[in-house]
């Protein structure tokens, strides 16, 4: 009689492991997030000699003997991609690359292993969704390739292991993490157990080989990688592929990063012959921008170290509903009720009779404080049907008894909308008092109240 195989139970989010399910997580309290795979026997270890320990066990150093190679990043070439990462791909590291399903994960990392072939860099690139022959229609698109550069079909993790450990290559891309499996796992690719044990795999691969991989992954409904979350602890840093599908414009951005900081992003078109960087986000972002338009404000956004200008649109309007609606597009939805309330109590508004929809023009995602004084302006400016004046700007946070505070890296800012040629901007009276500027004329406030007299 055949025995019955042993299933266990994981956790979607954490990877924790249980007997039974479970409608709630114990580790993460997520709800529903437990799935069953099946358990794999364990395999006996074979007994290691006195000599293979000692070769094999690492020793401890001491912190002030580490030795540090300041060569250790490979420069690939595209500015956008090496400013995400903090200025290149260090060696042997893990890096996975998020998106949704169509939005330019494969062309970006294509074109970097062009780039990388063309300086000598020894790339292999696996893909387990594409024949080698479609990789090959691809790349056409995209321009010459070096003559060494690698391609491989294949979704065997130990095929692949094989392959490394022989070729030897400096950078490796694996494309698509779901779609690998280990042959001593039962469970089927894209499961919990097979993106852990692989990721785990291909991660002991990397540090043991010296060899930079990229693993590509697909992204849930939510926004998150597929499979346990702890895929994302286990790397070395996770980039996230945004962007609209209806929009040309991707936007790159880590979300860990070891070996750098998280808030650069990198900004790319997509065009018929791959993706383009965008050297000025700002003018791109702003094009076809409506001019002497109640509810559309200009302000100045800074991710990383890169000042950004974008456009806070905003739309009121008499309700229909006993409840208004209140909709937010790249812009926290919490955030705008919290600022039409401070509207209502310190500015004497009655926005409860009205619905609200605030939008980040051009589909980027902002989550930051000093897009507070914009985003009131865009609702005053709408509720009373008046502009702002012509080549005008604004930023600064807003605190709940109406004050306007002042925001990190103000002067970044101004020199930006400088060099795009705006005349006025309008700022926390704290930050007007530190910036001189020749060509722009700042416009302290100190309280929401200050707000209306600067409509026309």
């Amino acid at each position: 009689m055949a025995t019955k195989q042993k299933t266990v139970f994981f956790c979607k989010e954490c990877g924790t492991e249980s007997a039974k399910w479970l409608g709630q997580c114990p580790s993460c309290r997520a709800w529903d997030s437990m799935v069953e795979e099946p358990v794999a026997a364990k395999k006996a270890k074979a007994p290691i000699s006195e000599a293979g320990r000692s070769v094999r066990r690492a020793m401890p150093e001491k912190l002030s003997e580490v030795q540090i190679h300041n060569d250790s990043r490979i420069v690939t070439g595209v500015d956008e991609f090496d400013r995400v990462l903090g200025g290149g791909i260090v060696d042997a590291s893990l890096v996975l690359v998020g998106g949704d399903p169509g939005i330019g994960k494969s062309t970006l990392l294509l074109q970097v292993c062009r780039i990388l072939a063309d300086k000598g860099v020894s790339v292999l690139y696996i893909s387990g969704e594409e024949s080698v022959q479609q990789i090959k229609l691809r790349a056409d698109r995209l321009g010459d390739f070096g003559r060494d550069m690698l391609l491989m079909s294949e979704t065997s993790l130990d095929n692949i292991e094989e392959i490394v450990i022989e070729k030897k290559p400096d950078v490796v891309v694996i494309d698509s993490i779901q779609t690998m499996y280990r042959e001593d796992i039962s469970a089927s690719p894209g499961s919990v157990s097979q993106v852990r044990e692989t990721t785990g795999s291909l991660l002991r691969l990397a540090k043991g080989q010296g060899v930079t991989i990229f693993i590509v992954g697909h992204v849930t409904k939510e926004g998150v990688v597929a499979g346990p979350r702890v895929l994302e602890h286990m790397v070395d840093t996770v980039l996230y592929f945004e962007g609209d599908n209806s929009s040309d414009y991707r936007v790159l951005r880590a979300v860990k990063n070891r070996f750098g900081s998280t808030n650069e992003v990198g900004v790319f078109e997509m065009c018929s012959d791959g993706l383009h960087e965008v050297r000025n986000p700002s003018e791109y972002m702003l094009a076809g921008t409506p001019v002497g338009e109640p509810g559309s404000v200009i302000t100045a956004t800074v991710e990383g170290t890169r000042p950004i200008l974008l456009e806070i649109q905003a739309l009121c309007c008499q309700t229909s509903f006993n409840l208004p609606r209140r909709t937010s597009v790249g812009i926290d939805f919490n955030r705008i009720n919290l600022l039409m309330a401070v509207m209502e109590k310190r500015m004497g508004l009655k926005l409860s009779f009205c619905d609200a929809y605030v939008n980040v023009a051009g589909g980027m995602k902002v989550n930051e404080p000093a897009l507070d004084l914009p985003i009131v302006l865009a609702l005053l400016s709408s509720y009373t049907n008046k502009p702002l004046p012509e080549k005008t700007f604004c930023f600064g946070e807003i605190g709940l008894t109406g004050e306007v505070r002042g925001v990190s890296q103000a002067e970044q800012r101004v020199s930006e909308a400088e060099q795009l040629g705006y005349e006025y901007c309008i700022l926390p009276k704290v930050n007007a008092k530190i910036i001189k500027s020749k060509s722009i004329k700042l416009i302290g406030v100190s309280h929401v109240n200050e707000l209306s007299r600067l409509l026309k």
